[in-house]
């Protein structure tokens, strides 16, 4: 199903040279891609080696990406502070599996006074019970390695997700989120596909920048945010990636 929502993606790396193996089992989206990589990983483990895209699976992974992921958060850290002499009020960025809300919110965990968002998938609302909002509509759980929140019934048997963004569309979250999530450090919410659908509209016009779907999500929110702040305060908003892959869906 991902391949057929990331289709422009698939093309460009099977242009470069690289094999794209589709998954029919379960969901058929990233929780089942996900499963299927470990099993080959540990069936071939003697030559083959697997890193996964997001802040996910067992230790040191999530680290690892994470640090990968961290030059987002040095970057706008050093640029924010040439810009406007200042860190940000807000940081906001949305969060599937987590890697680029943790890289961009890495750099400003020990500075009390800038407050994080992540925002994940809401889709049809949460009471409908179609969306991707582990920490609105979740619990802790066991999934791929990792303890954390997930989408699960009351036997601990994993639920369908819904997005209208691919990325974003997964059952668990990084574990590190759910420390932030638990301590109070870092503020989840939620962005519906409607309000997402509306902040790509958004950006595109005013700004002329088209955000891929996930980052849409987090641009809702800005949406719901900076009519609330002073003119004076400054929010950081994290497009994670560009909407060329998802404008033919989104048409």
């Amino acid at each position: 199903d991902d391949m057929q929502r990331q289709a422009l993606n698939v093309y460009r790396m099977r242009l470069l040279g690289a094999t794209v193996t589709g998954v029919d089992a379960g969901s058929r989206t990233l929780k089942d891609a996900i499963s299927e990589a470990l099993r080959d990983w540990t069936t071939n483990v003697r030559t083959t080696h697997y890193i996964l895209g997001s802040v996910l699976g067992a230790h040191p992974y999530p680290m690892m990406i994470r640090d990968f992921q961290a030059i987002i958060g040095k970057e706008a850290r050093k640029q924010i502070l040439a810009a406007e002499g200042k860190l940000p009020n807000y940081l906001v960025a949305c969060v599937g599996g987590g890697s680029n809300s943790i890289g961009l919110f890495h750099a400003f965990l020990r500075d009390p006074k800038v407050k994080m968002i992540g925002v994940e998938a809401g889709g049809s609302g949460i009471v409908s019970g179609k969306h991707a909002a582990r920490f609105s509509g979740g619990k802790p759980g066991v999934l791929q390695g990792t303890m954390t929140y997930l989408l699960q019934d009351e036997n601990g048997q994993i639920n369908l997700t819904h997005s209208v963004s691919a990325g974003l569309d997964y059952a668990a979250v990084g574990p590190e989120h759910s420390l932030y999530h638990d301590q109070g450090r870092i503020e989840y919410t939620y962005a519906t596909d409607t309000e997402a659908m509306s902040a790509f509209d958004l950006l595109a016009r005013e700004e002329g920048i088209v955000p891929a779907l996930e980052s849409a999500h987090a641009i809702a929110e800005v949406v719901k945010l900076a009519p609330k702040l002073k003119k004076s305060q400054l929010i950081i908003a994290n497009l994670s990636g560009r909407g060329d892959k998802d404008v033919q869906q989104v048409a």
